[in-house]
């Protein structure tokens, strides 16, 4: 249970970060369900020594301190947690601030003093009911739900839909909860109508399978290490005892894979929240798509229906975080079939996910028997699961499959493969470690430039080498080439793309990005045409760095880069915007690609002196381009029609001869 409590607290300190709380530096303001006996409760209040617990109450007393002291009451819980039985009754009451009490709740009444008063905003003499609904509608930071019962319904609901008949009479709306954050440590402690009334408001929760998802990773973890470690004993590989301190040893690893587990998961929730309203659309197509496919059924979910969702676009709202995380676990659910049911688990590359799935001594003592694990395929297809859709979201993997074509496989494949010659494992890793020292929204902004690179790249991968997808051969293949570009971006730039990047660089180290973080971001999405630029390079028997100063040179003499900017500002309403939108960039750059093999065909011992031959081969039709893109630029704002107006006359320079030299 201390591990249930501890990633929720992971999704908690998420929440606070998100509204500038430090909860390992900052004091901050408590009120509870549950009591230090409890293992939920009682773990979550010592997650942090700043927190001030002013409220909080079980199923026989209710405890008040009103202006705690965050030390002093800390020491005194912990007393309490390490006691082998205890109840509020047994806090100090020296430990308690003036006017603190603890109070039973089968009195008929309670007398409570001034200073709980103005907290709870109660009169002298109330009943323990009154006072319980006023804790929970207290004005605090947080409150943490580490108890038994559902304790909040939404207006809309009435007691008999909630099924909790034992705590009918101390229930609460959504609406009337004050508090920035709930942490449900707890299960059930809001009904699901309940999460999206209070996140509607502007309130900060997940859901309690989110919150409580550590405990249930941990007990898999469990389980797989038991059943690979009883084989080792029934092999005499290892003793039972030897078994069980080996157990005993792992713990803190464990713990630390879980806890990382529910850090990601809590970061995908949070990067959907932060384009929720932009992209309402991509989430009703992804809603559609699994009920489509029969793994979702909204209503019972209480998902949005296409009509309220059309409400929502209107009123400049998205989905909230409870329905974020429900539409991420069915997205999760929809891709583990896929690839359980494929020859993914197979996968020379993908299987090392096996490995690092469990802890390090297991890895390096029993590495043989780990492959041969019974639940092996399962275990692999879930890693790769929680990797894929907790970095790129529910929607890219159905949408993927609908835009190329391509089964989940193919998918996870290509993304693979991505990931790993862009290397951007590093680069989550350095965002990661901003926590608390760079805004939440600067994180996310770079999380979305990494994630927008990984969807081009992978779409890239299954147009131009779906039928060879061998993950080890294409990362040796893009791999050196892609990194030597990423370090020599500044000498092969224009001087515009060169000064985008110095402007971007500049603003995420003025939100304490550290300098060489900034640039890679910064620089991220001017890599997208790296793949690109491999094959021509290759094709052309040429250095990748000369390709590229080519490709960027040909791009901004003749407007591509111009054309480029406008498509990925053109504003999409729904799927098939954004498909169309998707398609008008995918066209643009296969044809900078080839004007590009063209340039490297011509004679020059210089990029720019082969840029120059060609542009003087091609002279008639690059001044028809120009003409198009001066008249597009100086019209009205571009739209779908004008800019596949612009990108036909760019097709049109492509065939008229772009191989001549």
């Amino acid at each position: 249970m201390a591990i249930t409590a501890r990633g929720a607290w992971e999704c908690v300190k998420r929440h606070f970060r998100e509204i500038g709380i430090d909860t390992q530096h900052q004091d901050f303001s408590v009120a509870g369900v549950g009591d230090m006996a409890g293992d939920v409760f009682g773990n979550g209040m010592l997650q942090s020594r700043h927190i001030r617990l002013v409220a909080a109450f079980n199923h026989q007393h209710i405890f008040i301190d009103p202006q705690p002291d965050a030390a002093r009451s800390y020491k005194e819980r912990e007393r309490l947690f390490k006691l082998p039985r205890s109840s509020w009754e047994d806090y100090s009451k020296a430990s308690l601030s003036k006017g603190g009490g603890i109070y039973s709740r089968s009195a008929k009444s309670l007398t409570l003093s001034r200073e709980a008063q103005v907290l709870l905003e109660l009169p002298a003499q109330v009943t323990p009911n009154e006072t319980i609904k006023a804790i929970l509608k207290s004005h605090v930071d947080l409150l943490w739900n580490g108890g038994i019962g559902t304790y909040v319904k939404a207006v809309s609901e009435g007691n008999t839909d909630v099924g909790d008949r034992s705590n009918d009479a101390v229930r609460i709306d959504a609406r009337e909860l004050n508090c920035k954050v709930v942490g449900e440590g707890g299960n059930l402690g809001l009904s699901q109508l309940g999460r999206i009334e209070y996140a509607r408001r502007g309130g900060r929760l997940n859901t309690d399978a989110i919150d409580n998802s550590a405990g249930v990773n941990c007990s898999d973890v469990e389980v797989n290490l038991k059943i690979l470690l009883n084989g080792a004993v029934r092999a005499k590989e290892i003793t039972r005892a030897a078994r069980d301190r080996l157990l005993v040893q792992m713990t803190d690893e464990v713990a630390g894979l879980v806890l990382r587990n529910n850090y990601l998961q809590g970061q995908a929730i949070s990067t959907g929240e932060f384009q929720s309203k932009e992209r309402l659309g991509e989430s009703a197509y992804v809603i559609r798509a699994l009920e489509r496919s029969g793994d979702l059924n909204r209503s019972l979910e209480f998902l949005p229906s296409d009509e309220e969702i059309a409400e929502r676009r209107k009123a400049g709202e998205g989905l909230t975080r409870p329905e974020l995380a429900i539409t991420l676990s069915y997205g999760k659910i929809w891709l583990y079939k896929a690839l359980i049911h494929s020859d993914v688990p197979e996968d020379p590359y993908l299987s090392t996910e096996l490995a690092r799935y469990f802890p390090t001594p297991v890895q390096r003592r029993f590495g043989a028997r780990l492959k041969r694990h019974r639940l092996r395929r399962e275990i692999i297809s879930t890693a790769i699961t929680n990797s894929l859709i907790n970095r790129m979201g529910p929607v890219f993997p159905v949408r993927a499959q609908d835009d190329t074509g391509a089964e989940p496989a193919a998918i996870a494949r290509a993304y693979s493969v991505a990931r790993e010659v862009f290397a951007v494992r590093d680069i989550w890793t350095r965002i990661e470690a901003l926590d608390n020292s760079s805004p939440a929204a600067v994180q996310y902004t770079a999380m979305f430039q990494t994630t927008g690179l990984l969807r081009h790249a992978t779409y890239w991968l299954l147009g131009n080498r779906r039928n060879d997808l061998g993950i080890e051969r294409a990362v040796r293949r893009y791999a050196a080439p892609v990194s030597e570009l990423s370090g020599d971006l500044g000498n092969v730039l224009s001087a515009t793309g060169q000064s985008r990047i110095d402007m971007q660089r500049s603003r995420l180290i003025e939100q304490h990005v550290p300098d060489e973080l900034a640039t890679r971001i910064a620089s991220l999405d001017s890599l997208h045409c790296s793949l690109d630029l491999v094959e021509v390079a290759m094709a052309a028997r040429l250095k990748i760095g000369f390709a590229a100063k080519a490709y960027f040179d040909i791009s901004e003499r003749i407007g591509l880069t111009w054309i480029k900017d406008q498509i990925e500002t053109l504003s999409a309403e729904g799927h098939w915007q954004a498909v169309a939108r998707g398609t008008l960039s995918d066209n643009l750059y296969e044809l900078q690609r080839k004007i590009t093999a063209a340039v490297l065909s011509c004679k020059g011992t210089t990029p720019g002196a082969r840029v120059d031959r060609w542009l003087q081969s091609h002279s008639v039709a690059v001044e028809s381009l120009k003409r198009i893109v001066v008249d597009v630029r100086t019209g009205a704002a571009p739209d779908f029609a004008t800019l596949s107006v612009a990108l036909q006359a760019v097709r049109r320079l492509v065939q008229d001869g772009v191989h001549a030299g």
